[in-house]
């Protein structure tokens, strides 16, 4: 029985020495779960067709003085801005004057150059309208027009939805692919705004009169990339 209960407590010591040299030993360590996720970026584009534009109009003149420049150039630009506001030109307001010295092929002072410049809003369709009364009334400087969207705040926050809602699609393709289930959003983040894309489409018939303006569409896009969680 002594040899017995000897070899009994022997067996004890072993067991608690084990034990303490590995704890693990002791019990099962529980990893826990994994947290398996698929990151896609996403891109949404809205067309709309722009129903404003900007224009900048302008009138150059030459003297042989600086009074006579800028007063030449003074009365063209009258009747530049009763012509534009006639044609259906708003926001009418002077963008720059500029008054400088002209010189001859040797360097010599040959006279004084003025310019006006004047910008306008106008509805699209009369855009062509607009630069040819200005451009009749003595303009002879024209830049534009530059098509705006009415709202392109919310065309972008419209193009950011369907941004997201490709970033899902192809997160669930992707899933599908690897014999998985796509699970909740775990992050999210907006890539930059780029200006409107005009996408011009063809220009009017050479045989139309007056200066042919042609519309077409603007492209607001936006870009996102989102990280979703995986299941099983």
């Amino acid at each position: 029985m002594r040899r017995i209960a000897i070899a009994l407590a022997l067996l004890l010591a072993a067991a608690v020495a084990a034990g303490v040299a590995r704890p693990e030993g002791a019990r099962a360590v529980d990893a826990g779960p994994t947290t398996d996720s698929v990151t896609v970026g996403g891109t949404g584009t809205v067309a709309s067709v722009p129903v404003r534009a900007r224009l900048s109009l302008g009138v150059d003149t030459r003297g042989d003085t600086a009074r006579a420049a800028l007063a030449a150039n003074a009365s063209a630009m009258r009747k530049v801005i009763e012509a534009v506001k006639a044609a259906g030109g708003r926001e009418v307001g002077t963008q720059s004057v500029g008054l400088s010295q002209a010189f001859g092929q040797n360097g010599e002072i040959t006279g004084y150059a003025a310019s006006n410049v004047v910008t306008t809003t106008i509805g699209i369709d009369r855009a062509g309208a607009v630069i040819d009364a200005a451009v009749e009334a003595g303009a002879n400087q024209v830049s534009g027009p530059s098509p705006s969207i009415a709202d392109q705040a919310a065309l972008y926050r419209e193009a950011l939805q369907a941004a997201v809602a490709d970033a899902r699609g192809r997160a669930q393709t992707l899933a599908a692919a690897a014999g998985r289930t796509l699970g909740k959003v775990t992050s999210m983040s907006e890539g930059s705004a780029p200006p409107p894309l005009p996408l011009f489409q063809k220009a009017a018939a050479a045989d139309t009169p007056g200066t042919p303006i042609e519309v077409g569409v603007q492209e607001t896009t936006a870009s996102v990339t989102v990280t979703f969680a995986l299941g099983a």
